[in-house]
């Protein structure tokens, strides 16, 4: 059925276009921080915490640094919260599926540009809930995209990178935003827009993505949408992720039995293989070295955001044109984000379609791949963290580049790690759950910046060298797989010499 087919395809094109431009233009906007705190300087948020003080040469200066402090607080604050409630998250949308964590995701997403939109430097206390709604609500748009990869078989880890690089792109909204207010535009006529796009979200969560869940590998005809129902048959499928049984073709029909395909062979006599619980993936040592992995570079990357306006005051000593300058620069480069994090999926993918040696798993290839990957991520982070600890204002256009582009091969190597490693029933509670414990460790960024402001009179230089000695520790992650990769391919090749030996005799 050529017309079937082709009706097919263009859907599954439009699902990923819109998921695209759904990630690029709303879901990792709170990570635009610093275009939108220079808005709020300018209306005067938190203002009343700054006082005079004396400088120099007994002369006055307005110190503002306890609201420097307040506005890093409002960021941390929703960075913690972006990274830990994945966690229930990820549980809702394994166990209620795509529709009901994505209605919840557009619940709070609209709750918090309504919030941001009727705040006031009077009020500027709505920040803190507003921005980390914002920040649940666009990691939630983010997850149920994610599995838009499923789609495309051999290209899946790079769509998911890709997708992660749009939610690092996305950041760039809070500049669009800072540009249209300086043309004349309102905080909150902005905001009230972003608040009216959520009929969009509303209409592609319907009509352009599952009920439930996209099924890997993907069944021959299978679509999806509003009023759609699955065209494959289903007929003894196998459970993978708890006790095997039958299901029922006319269940799955019904749309009950979405989990139970992934990863399911579809031939009853087929050996059923014992998949890891999710209890076991947490004590395994993979998600010991990759939570190390993520945790070190997402401390340095959200330090860096957080206290980027406070940062570049210094280096320019205040001078306001500058800042702008160089603030619309950082938000710029994140634009780049999307370009940068497709590269981490084709260094994953890579090895698809190719041979793989004989007796070697399609998991195995996935992990050999992931090891380089693994690595230019750590390297490019501990390149980032050495030129963002350098006081020279020039070399920050670097630092930019090397953020986003780390940023997005970070984010991007996370999820496509996540779903090469471990079992895909547990894709959403593993990846809410890397992220939530991140999000703790990640809560040292605010001891860092009360530091910095504190005894170390506002020189950061002390504090960056920590951080970037931290991040050798990313480097134990690809160097694990690497030695176990090695120590399965010797096994296996041991165990053909002993096949052979004992066929000879």
């Amino acid at each position: 059925m050529p017309g079937l087919e082709t009706s097919l395809v263009a859907r599954r094109c439009l699902t990923f276009a819109t998921g695209l431009v759904e990630c690029l233009c709303f879901a990792g906007a709170v990570f635009g921080w610093a275009s939108l705190v220079f808005v709020l300087k300018q209306e005067g948020y938190f203002s009343s915490l700054c006082v005079n003080a004396t400088g120099v040469n007994s002369t006055q200066v307005l110190d503002c640094s306890r609201q420097d402090e307040q506005f890093s607080l409002v960021f941390t604050i929703a960075s913690f919260m972006n990274n830990f409630l994945t966690l229930p998250n990820g549980f809702l949308f394994d166990r209620f599926g795509t529709t009901a964590a994505r209605l919840f995701g557009i619940f709070l997403y609209t709750t918090g540009t309504l919030m941001v939109a009727f705040s006031t430097p009077v009020l500027p206390s709505l920040l803190f809930p507003a921005l980390s709604l914002l920040a649940v609500g666009g990691i939630l748009f983010l997850m149920t995209n994610m599995q838009v990869g499923n789609l495309f078989g051999s290209r899946r880890s790079t769509i998911i990178t890709l997708y992660n690089g749009a939610f690092d792109s996305s950041s760039a909204l809070f500049l669009v935003i800072k540009l249209l207010y300086e043309s004349g535009v309102s905080l909150r006529a902005s905001f009230l827009f972003l608040s009216a796009c959520s009929g969009v979200h509303l209409l592609r969560t319907f009509f352009l993505l599952p009920r439930n869940f996209i099924p890997y590998p993907l069944p021959d005809r299978y679509t999806y949408g509003l009023l759609l129902t699955p065209l494959w048959p289903l007929t003894s499928v196998r459970l993978t992720c708890s006790k095997s049984e039958t299901v029922s073709s006319e269940v799955a029909a019904n749309g009950n039995a979405q989990t139970a395909i992934e990863e399911a062979p579809l031939n009853k006599d087929v050996p059923v293989k014992q998949v890891k619980s999710f209890r076991e993936c947490l004590l395994s040592r993979f998600f010991a070295w990759h939570l190390l992995w993520l945790s070190v570079m997402q401390l340095r990357h959200y330090l860096f955001i957080g206290t980027l306006n406070p940062m570049l005051q210094r280096l320019t000593a205040g001078e306001s044109s500058l800042v702008s300058q160089y603030t619309n620069a950082f938000a710029i480069t994140q634009l780049c984000g999307v370009l940068c994090a497709p590269w981490n999926g084709l260094i994953m993918d890579r090895h698809k379609g190719k041979p793989r040696p004989a007796g070697e798993s399609e998991q195995e290839a996935d992990l050999r791949a992931s090891v380089l990957s693994l690595f230019l991520t750590a390297l490019q982070c501990l390149l980032f963290s050495v030129c963002a600890s350098t006081p020279y204002l020039p070399l920050q256009y670097l630092t930019f580049i090397l953020q986003v582009l780390n940023r997005s091969f970070l984010y991007g190597g996370n999820a496509a790690f996540i779903s090469v490693a471990f079992p895909s029933c547990h894709f959403g509670k593993l990846y809410g759950f890397i992220l939530a414990l991140s999000a703790v460790f990640s809560l040292l960024q605010y001891p860092c910046f009360a530091l910095v402001k504190g005894p170390l009179n506002g020189d950061p230089l002390y504090v960056n060298v920590g951080l970037t000695l931290l991040t050798l520790l990313a480097f134990i992650h690809p160097l694990s797989i690497y030695l176990h990769c090695r120590r399965v391919s010797s096994q296996r090749a041991k165990s053909k010499a002993i096949s052979a030996s004992s066929q000879s005799l």
